[in-house]
């Protein structure tokens, strides 16, 4: 089949600007063909070379003393003690999910457990953070099916637990939901598999589902705006097989234990181009592929979409020849394709050969290591303007806006969508603070969680990437876990707006404060640019994914709240309401700056919460709605009512950071306060659980009444 020419409509079509095109031709010192062209704009592409973001990624701790393996493999490698290792990443598919929202929040699910189990290690936890448009929005209806339905049917049906993440709604988002994916797995520390190719002649094996023409084009598309066009796209959107991928997982974990395996690496975004061409640009070496080899579940497929095909459930690997009869046989046991497609050489090349004739021969160190690197243009975010005052409000009237909205409503109707004790090593089902898995065969248990406040990042970039580090933080320590590690999915607007590119650089910096004073490095992780429909930019959105570790189930604190406990509250509260949910969703008002984050005051309490559990009853952190949602939160899942001292607005609504809510019994009470005084902790006793009632100062309502707000807005408004 003839190859098209190469014209201007072509290039802009595959994402290259004039100055990357006159780059191809620079090194190639002649034309590229249809298929090189199309190499180089899954290589060179915002999704696969982080051109935009590079630079400011470099910056970011992501090292320590219990980090095996940072960022620059399938997912990152945490040692957890004994020997053992937890391996995870979060990864967006914001572009495919909204164009197709069922397949496209299902693939996102099936590639990031493939970074995961690519990695050596069998995946024990899910979570997902969502963001869709405002809810009277003519699509969101459809997204939020589509998507929870994509998550839970390939989540379910793979035999994963989904164990928490986060669901927000705000009109940023009509035009470009996002979906973020997460996966971790078990792995025993000394048997990590790694993507780098090494020796020369080395066989270069395809491994698993057939190739398609599903997906085409998938990584460039989602390095691109929306406009009008969009519905043409749907297309490029993969198509997964759940089913298929468990059976993969297997085979490839059987494959490991006989020695076969040199490198082995996903085929996600950009396929075949892009794990080939990592696999040996890590290994400095060249790869050659001879294409009619690849499975082929269509007819008269090209080399242009056999490359930058997206199929599902695939890996590539280099094998160690002496074991080809038992890995092929692992293959053949799981009837799963295992075909030879090429071999490793050592010349610097990416040569790719179809049918005895030459479809590309290319340079492959220029295709990962030297893709193009932009120092984008940027400027600060400007400081937000004084707040003016916000009224006061009855506080029952304030909590029910909060408890009947949809961003802060129980999201029981979507997590009972997720088998979350499939594995039965779950020891808290979604849906109050964060996720825990027991690690199998251990007393030990490892706690998950996923968190950013959007508006913060918007109004002050730095204080909200930080904001978005201490709250997984305190998330994890509410539950009593040592905080290990993150990694983070950094969804932007358009990078070469200087505004956009301004608020990445500002929540990086933010970022990396943070998870260096509270010693989180960032293990892995992802960056989605260019989240915008015909110039309308999402909220910038970094998502932070954290890792804990429970040394013994007997560290776990309780989150619901027990009659007759007190309530203290552990932090400083100056009642910060600038970007507070009750701002949002009672004055309908997005003013104001940020809440500080005390990097300081976040480390003390954070240390003072871990070593006084066992005085603790229950424990919640403030975040969104302070101390009157958290309370409400903590009591409502201990069935009882609760009763606070003040009805101040800001004491009861304000967002100030680094503080925790706990539940204890008096002598407990007395002895925390004397522990508080010696490590220099603000707590305060503010009111104590119990009854039927919520109390908030002098008004009131029943926990039956506000209870069903709670649980019953959400399917309300999409059931």
């Amino acid at each position: 089949m003839t190859e098209p020419q190469i014209t201007k409509d072509i290039i802009a079509a595959h994402g290259l600007n004039d100055d990357e095109y006159a780059e191809i031709l620079r090194i190639l010192n002649r034309e590229p063909t249809f298929t090189e062209l199309g190499i180089f704009s899954a290589m060179w592409n915002e999704h696969c070379s982080y051109k935009s973001s590079k630079k400011w990624l470099r910056t970011l701790p992501t090292t320590g003393p219990q980090v095996i393996c940072g960022p620059g493999e399938n997912a990152g490698v945490v040692d957890i003690g004994d020997g053992q290792a937890v391996v995870f990443k979060m990864e967006s598919h914001n572009h495919p999910s909204y164009i197709e929202p069922y397949q496209g929040a299902a693939t996102g699910v099936g590639g990031i457990l493939r970074d995961v189990f690519t990695m050596g290690a069998r995946p024990i936890a899910a979570m997902n953070a969502l963001s869709f448009g405002e809810k009277d929005h003519p699509k969101t209806r459809q997204l939020v099916h589509g998507v929870v339905e994509g998550v839970g049917g390939y989540g379910n049906c793979f035999g994963v637990p989904t164990v928490g993440g986060e669901v927000r709604f705000h009109p940023a988002y009509n035009g470009n939901c996002l979906v973020n994916a997460f996966a971790a797995g078990l792995a025993d520390a000394d048997k990590i598999f790694y993507s780098a190719a090494s020796g020369v002649g080395m066989p270069v094996v395809y491994l698993g589902a057939k190739t398609g023409r599903d997906g085409v084009g998938g990584a460039t598309m989602a390095s691109a705006e929306f406009d009008d066009t969009i519905e043409e796209k749907r297309p490029t959107v993969q198509v997964g097989d759940p089913f298929t991928e468990k059976r993969l997982m297997e085979a490839c974990l059987e494959l490991m234990k006989t020695g076969a395996v040199i490198s082995i690496q996903d085929m996600g975004a950009a396929g075949l181009t892009c794990s080939a061409v990592e696999m040996g640009d890590k290994g400095e070496l060249g790869i050659r592929l001879d294409l009619e080899n690849v499975p082929q579940r269509e007819e008269n497929m090209t080399a242009y979409e056999m490359m930058l095909s997206e199929s599902q459930e695939r890996m590539l690997m280099v094998l160690n020849p002496d074991k080809e009869d038992a890995a092929r046989a692992v293959f053949e046991k799981w009837d799963l394709d295992f075909a030879i497609v090429g071999e490793t050489i050592a010349e610097d090349r990416f040569l790719i050969m179809h049918n005895g004739t030459c479809m590309a021969d290319l340079p492959l160190s220029k295709l990962s290591s030297s893709a193009p690197e932009y120092d984008r243009p940027w400027v600060e975010t400007p400081a937000v303007d004084a707040m003016d005052d916000v009224p006061g409000v009855d506080p029952i009237d304030g909590l029910k806006a909060l408890l009947g909205s949809p961003n802060y409503c129980s999201r029981q109707w979507v997590f009972e969508q997720y088998d979350s004790q499939v594995m039965a090593d779950t020891v808290r089902i979604p849906g109050l603070g964060a996720g825990i898995v027991r690690v199998h065969d251990t007393d030990k248990a490892l706690a998950f969680t996923s968190d950013v406040t959007p508006r913060y990042v918007k109004a002050n970039p730095v204080e909200g990437g930080k904001q978005a580090v201490a709250e997984a933080y305190r998330n994890l320590t509410a539950v009593g876990a040592k905080p290990l590690a993150t990694t983070d999915n950094l969804n932007f607007g358009n990078p070469e707006k200087p505004e956009i590119m301004g608020q990445f650089v500002g929540a990086l910096k933010g970022i990396g404060a943070a998870v260096g004073a509270l010693d989180v490095p960032i293990v892995s992780g992802n960056v989605s640019l260019y989240n915008e429909t015909d110039g309308q930019g999402i909220l910038p959105t970094p998502t932070i994914g954290a890792v804990g570790l429970l040394n013994t189930l007997d560290d776990l604190i309780a989150g619901a709240a027990e009659d007759g406990q007190l309530a203290l509250l552990v932090g400083e509260t100056a009642g910060h309401l600038g970007q507070s949910a009750l701002l949002a969703e009672v004055f309908n008002r997005e003013d104001g700056d940020a809440p500080h984050v005390d990097l300081d005051a976040e480390l003390r309490n954070g240390d003072f919460i871990r070593a006084n559990r066992e005085l603790i009853g229950a424990c919640n952190d403030l975040s969104d709605g302070g101390l009157a949602m958290a309370a409400f939160e903590m009591a409502e899942a201990g069935g009882v009512g609760v009763q606070l001292d003040s009805s101040d607005t800001p004491f009861l609504f304000g967002e100030d950071q680094a503080r925790y809510l706990i539940a204890c019994t008096f002598d407990q009470a007395e002895a925390l306060m004397s522990a508080a005084a010696q490590a220099g902790v603000s707590i305060v006793t503010v009111g104590k659980f119990g009854g039927e009632t919520v109390k908030l100062g002098d008004t009131e309502a029943t926990l039956a009444e506000m209870s069903a707000i709670y649980r019953d807005a959400f399917g309300g408004y999409f059931a």
